[in-house]
Protein backbone atom coordinates (compact mmCIF):
# COMPACT_ATOMS: atom_id res chain seq x y z
CA UNK A 1 0.00 0.00 0.00
CA UNK A 2 1.31 3.55 -0.77
CA UNK A 3 0.47 6.97 0.18
CA UNK A 4 1.13 10.69 -1.41
CA UNK A 5 2.14 13.37 0.87
CA UNK A 6 1.66 17.26 0.21
CA UNK A 7 -0.97 18.61 2.54
CA UNK A 8 0.17 20.46 5.72
CA UNK A 9 -1.75 22.63 7.89
CA UNK A 10 -0.93 26.18 6.33
CA UNK A 11 -1.05 24.22 2.57
CA UNK A 12 -4.02 22.61 1.62
CA UNK A 13 -5.39 24.32 -1.45
CA UNK A 14 -2.59 26.67 -1.57
CA UNK A 15 -0.06 23.66 -2.31
CA UNK A 16 2.72 25.64 -2.98
CA UNK A 17 3.25 27.12 0.57
CA UNK A 18 4.64 23.75 1.87
CA UNK A 19 6.98 24.30 4.39
CA UNK A 20 8.70 20.97 5.00
CA UNK A 21 11.93 20.87 4.21
CA UNK A 22 14.89 18.11 3.17
CA UNK A 23 18.26 19.19 3.07
CA UNK A 24 21.64 16.87 1.20
CA UNK A 25 24.06 16.04 3.67
CA UNK A 26 26.44 13.50 2.03
CA UNK A 27 24.49 10.28 0.72
CA UNK A 28 20.74 11.39 2.61
CA UNK A 29 18.35 14.08 2.55
CA UNK A 30 17.34 15.38 6.17
CA UNK A 31 13.56 15.79 6.43
CA UNK A 32 12.10 18.11 8.61
CA UNK A 33 8.20 19.04 8.97
CA UNK A 34 4.89 17.69 9.00
CA UNK A 35 2.14 16.45 6.88
CA UNK A 36 -1.55 17.22 7.45
CA UNK A 37 -5.00 14.23 6.58
CA UNK A 38 -2.71 11.84 4.69
CA UNK A 39 -4.72 8.99 3.79
CA UNK A 40 -3.34 5.53 4.11
CA UNK A 41 -0.74 6.78 6.78
CA UNK A 42 0.52 4.38 9.17
CA UNK A 43 -0.50 1.69 7.03
CA UNK A 44 0.76 2.15 3.80
CA UNK A 45 5.05 1.36 3.34
CA UNK A 46 5.85 3.73 0.93
CA UNK A 47 5.24 7.14 0.54
CA UNK A 48 5.57 10.04 -1.68
CA UNK A 49 6.30 12.88 0.03
CA UNK A 50 6.78 16.73 -1.54
CA UNK A 51 9.46 18.84 0.08
CA UNK A 52 10.91 21.97 -0.01
CA UNK A 53 14.67 21.03 -1.17
CA UNK A 54 15.25 24.69 -2.21
CA UNK A 55 13.30 27.63 0.46
CA UNK A 56 14.32 29.97 -1.71
CA UNK A 57 12.77 29.17 -4.57
CA UNK A 58 9.44 28.51 -4.00
CA UNK A 59 7.09 26.01 -5.80
CA UNK A 60 10.08 25.50 -8.02
CA UNK A 61 12.32 24.55 -5.37
CA UNK A 62 10.20 21.43 -4.15
CA UNK A 63 10.99 18.15 -5.01
CA UNK A 64 9.18 14.49 -4.39
CA UNK A 65 10.65 12.20 -1.99
CA UNK A 66 9.76 7.96 -1.23
CA UNK A 67 10.42 7.46 1.98
CA UNK A 68 9.81 3.96 3.48
CA UNK A 69 7.50 3.08 6.63
CA UNK A 70 10.53 2.63 9.27
CA UNK A 71 12.99 5.22 8.25
CA UNK A 72 14.35 6.59 11.45
CA UNK A 73 13.14 9.72 12.44
CA UNK A 74 9.50 9.36 10.20
CA UNK A 75 6.62 8.91 12.56
CA UNK A 76 2.74 9.59 12.82
CA UNK A 77 0.30 11.34 14.53
CA UNK A 78 -2.92 10.49 15.86
CA UNK A 79 -5.61 8.69 13.48
CA UNK A 80 -8.17 11.16 12.70
CA UNK A 81 -11.91 10.63 13.94
CA UNK A 82 -13.73 11.64 10.60
CA UNK A 83 -17.03 12.31 9.62
CA UNK A 84 -16.85 9.91 7.03
CA UNK A 85 -14.57 7.44 5.17
CA UNK A 86 -14.16 5.94 9.02
CA UNK A 87 -12.21 2.62 7.41
CA UNK A 88 -9.93 4.94 5.89
CA UNK A 89 -6.79 5.48 8.02
CA UNK A 90 -6.13 9.34 7.87
CA UNK A 91 -3.31 10.88 10.29
CA UNK A 92 -0.47 13.01 9.83
CA UNK A 93 3.23 12.43 8.52
CA UNK A 94 5.84 14.02 11.26
CA UNK A 95 9.61 14.34 10.13
CA UNK A 96 12.01 14.80 12.71
CA UNK A 97 16.09 14.78 10.79
CA UNK A 98 14.80 11.36 9.31
CA UNK A 99 17.56 10.24 6.68
CA UNK A 100 15.93 9.73 3.46
CA UNK A 101 19.04 7.93 1.31
CA UNK A 102 19.57 10.69 -2.10
CA UNK A 103 18.66 7.68 -4.58
CA UNK A 104 14.90 7.91 -3.47
CA UNK A 105 14.64 11.16 -4.79
CA UNK A 106 11.98 11.31 -7.79
CA UNK A 107 13.17 12.55 -11.09
CA UNK A 108 15.20 15.39 -10.16
CA UNK A 109 14.84 18.61 -7.63
CA UNK A 110 12.82 21.21 -8.18
CA UNK A 111 10.22 18.69 -10.05
CA UNK A 112 7.83 18.02 -6.89
CA UNK A 113 4.97 20.46 -7.69
CA UNK A 114 4.85 19.41 -11.26
CA UNK A 115 4.82 15.84 -9.61
CA UNK A 116 2.52 16.69 -7.55
CA UNK A 117 0.18 18.34 -10.68
CA UNK A 118 0.68 15.49 -12.48
CA UNK A 119 -0.35 13.20 -9.67
CA UNK A 120 -3.67 15.20 -9.42
CA UNK A 121 -4.16 14.62 -12.95
CA UNK A 122 -4.38 10.99 -12.85
CA UNK A 123 -6.12 10.53 -9.55
CA UNK A 124 -9.12 12.92 -9.81
CA UNK A 125 -10.72 10.46 -12.17
CA UNK A 126 -10.22 7.79 -9.45
CA UNK A 127 -11.96 10.27 -6.82
CA UNK A 128 -14.65 10.68 -9.67
CA UNK A 129 -15.25 7.22 -9.73
CA UNK A 130 -15.84 6.58 -5.94
CA UNK A 131 -18.11 9.61 -5.74
CA UNK A 132 -20.10 7.89 -8.49
CA UNK A 133 -20.11 4.40 -6.46
CA UNK A 134 -21.73 5.83 -3.55
CA UNK A 135 -24.11 7.99 -5.38
CA UNK A 136 -25.18 4.54 -7.55
CA UNK A 137 -25.54 2.55 -4.07
CA UNK A 138 -27.22 5.05 -2.48
CA UNK A 139 -29.64 5.00 -5.54
CA UNK A 140 -30.09 1.89 -5.06
CA UNK A 141 -31.26 1.69 -1.47
CA UNK A 142 -33.45 4.63 -2.05
CA UNK A 143 -35.37 2.84 -5.40
CA UNK A 144 -35.71 -0.62 -2.88
CA UNK A 145 -36.91 1.21 0.18
CA UNK A 146 -39.70 3.52 -2.04
CA UNK A 147 -41.09 0.89 -2.84
CA UNK A 148 -40.98 -1.33 0.41
CA UNK A 149 -42.36 1.88 2.22
CA UNK A 150 -46.42 2.53 1.82
CA UNK A 151 -48.29 5.75 2.61
CA UNK A 152 -51.50 6.30 2.45
CA UNK A 153 -51.92 2.32 1.22
CA UNK A 154 -49.66 3.23 -1.63
CA UNK A 155 -45.64 2.36 -1.73
CA UNK A 156 -44.02 6.08 -2.07
CA UNK A 157 -42.66 4.59 -5.29
CA UNK A 158 -46.20 5.24 -7.04
CA UNK A 159 -46.07 8.93 -5.95
CA UNK A 160 -44.90 11.39 -8.92
CA UNK A 161 -42.59 13.40 -6.41
CA UNK A 162 -40.24 10.75 -5.56
CA UNK A 163 -40.40 9.52 -8.99
CA UNK A 164 -39.18 12.69 -9.99
CA UNK A 165 -36.09 12.29 -7.54
CA UNK A 166 -34.98 9.32 -8.60
CA UNK A 167 -34.99 9.77 -12.34
CA UNK A 168 -32.95 12.99 -11.77
CA UNK A 169 -30.28 11.20 -9.21
CA UNK A 170 -30.41 8.42 -12.27
CA UNK A 171 -29.86 10.59 -14.78
CA UNK A 172 -26.99 12.83 -13.13
CA UNK A 173 -25.39 9.31 -11.92
CA UNK A 174 -25.24 8.43 -15.46
CA UNK A 175 -23.91 11.59 -17.10
CA UNK A 176 -20.88 11.47 -14.09
CA UNK A 177 -20.38 8.29 -15.08
CA UNK A 178 -20.09 8.60 -18.63
CA UNK A 179 -17.95 11.93 -18.37
CA UNK A 180 -15.68 9.87 -15.78
CA UNK A 181 -15.11 7.39 -18.10
CA UNK A 182 -14.41 9.34 -21.22
CA UNK A 183 -11.94 10.93 -19.11
CA UNK A 184 -10.16 8.16 -17.88
CA UNK A 185 -10.42 6.60 -21.63
CA UNK A 186 -8.60 10.02 -22.57
CA UNK A 187 -5.84 9.18 -20.12
CA UNK A 188 -5.36 5.91 -21.05
CA UNK A 189 -4.77 7.20 -24.83
CA UNK A 190 -1.83 9.08 -23.71
CA UNK A 191 -3.51 12.90 -23.79
CA UNK A 192 -0.55 15.18 -22.69
CA UNK A 193 -2.88 18.03 -21.38
CA UNK A 194 -5.74 16.41 -19.00
CA UNK A 195 -5.90 18.79 -16.11
CA UNK A 196 -8.90 20.67 -17.32
CA UNK A 197 -11.32 17.64 -18.10
CA UNK A 198 -9.54 15.41 -15.30
CA UNK A 199 -11.02 18.19 -12.92
CA UNK A 200 -14.22 18.31 -14.33
CA UNK A 201 -14.93 14.10 -13.62
CA UNK A 202 -13.80 15.15 -9.89
CA UNK A 203 -15.93 18.05 -9.39
CA UNK A 204 -19.12 16.96 -11.58
CA UNK A 205 -18.87 13.56 -10.06
CA UNK A 206 -18.43 14.41 -6.10
CA UNK A 207 -21.37 17.43 -6.34
CA UNK A 208 -23.57 14.69 -7.87
CA UNK A 209 -23.14 12.57 -4.93
CA UNK A 210 -23.57 14.53 -2.55
CA UNK A 211 -26.77 15.51 -4.33
CA UNK A 212 -28.52 11.62 -4.74
CA UNK A 213 -26.93 10.89 -1.28
CA UNK A 214 -28.79 13.74 0.10
CA UNK A 215 -31.62 12.87 -1.52
CA UNK A 216 -31.27 9.36 -0.44
CA UNK A 217 -31.49 10.27 2.68
CA UNK A 218 -34.74 12.54 2.18
CA UNK A 219 -36.43 8.89 0.51
CA UNK A 220 -35.95 7.75 3.47
CA UNK A 221 -37.15 9.90 5.89
CA UNK A 222 -36.76 9.75 9.24
CA UNK A 223 -35.32 6.63 8.83
CA UNK A 224 -32.73 7.98 6.57
CA UNK A 225 -31.40 10.16 9.68
CA UNK A 226 -30.39 6.75 11.67
CA UNK A 227 -27.58 4.88 11.65
CA UNK A 228 -29.54 1.73 11.43
CA UNK A 229 -29.82 2.62 7.70
CA UNK A 230 -27.16 2.74 5.03
CA UNK A 231 -27.78 5.63 3.49
CA UNK A 232 -26.61 8.49 5.98
CA UNK A 233 -23.27 6.72 5.98
CA UNK A 234 -23.26 7.51 2.04
CA UNK A 235 -23.78 11.20 2.44
CA UNK A 236 -21.49 11.43 5.24
CA UNK A 237 -18.65 9.99 3.00
CA UNK A 238 -19.60 11.14 -0.27
CA UNK A 239 -18.88 15.01 1.76
CA UNK A 240 -14.57 14.31 1.39
CA UNK A 241 -15.42 13.32 -2.27
CA UNK A 242 -16.16 17.23 -2.72
CA UNK A 243 -13.22 17.91 -0.43
CA UNK A 244 -10.23 15.86 -0.92
CA UNK A 245 -7.65 15.84 -4.18
CA UNK A 246 -8.33 19.29 -4.11
CA UNK A 247 -11.43 20.89 -3.55
CA UNK A 248 -13.81 21.68 -5.79
CA UNK A 249 -13.63 25.53 -5.73
CA UNK A 250 -9.85 24.25 -6.85
CA UNK A 251 -11.52 22.26 -9.63
CA UNK A 252 -13.22 25.29 -11.02
CA UNK A 253 -10.24 27.50 -10.66
CA UNK A 254 -8.07 24.64 -12.87
CA UNK A 255 -11.12 24.39 -15.43
CA UNK A 256 -11.32 28.54 -16.00
CA UNK A 257 -7.53 28.97 -16.35
CA UNK A 258 -7.49 26.29 -18.97
CA UNK A 259 -10.28 27.88 -21.00
CA UNK A 260 -8.51 30.90 -20.50
CA UNK A 261 -5.54 29.28 -21.89
CA UNK A 262 -7.21 27.60 -24.72
CA UNK A 263 -9.06 30.80 -25.42
CA UNK A 264 -5.61 33.04 -25.78
CA UNK A 265 -4.44 30.11 -27.99
CA UNK A 266 -6.63 30.43 -30.62
CA UNK A 267 -6.13 34.38 -30.86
Amino acid sequence: MAAFAITESEAGSDAASIKSKAILKDDYYIVNGTKQWITNAGEAFIYTVIVLTDPTRGARGSSALLVENGTEGFSFGKKEDKMGIRASATRELIFQDAKVPKENLLSREGLGFLIAMKTFDQTRPGVASQAIGIAQGALDHAVAYSQERHQKGHPISSFQGIQFMLADMATQIEAARALTLQVAKTIDAGAKNVSKISSMSKLFASDVAMKVTTDAVQIFGGYGYMKDYPVEKMMRDAKITQIYEGTNQIQREVIALQLVKESMRKK
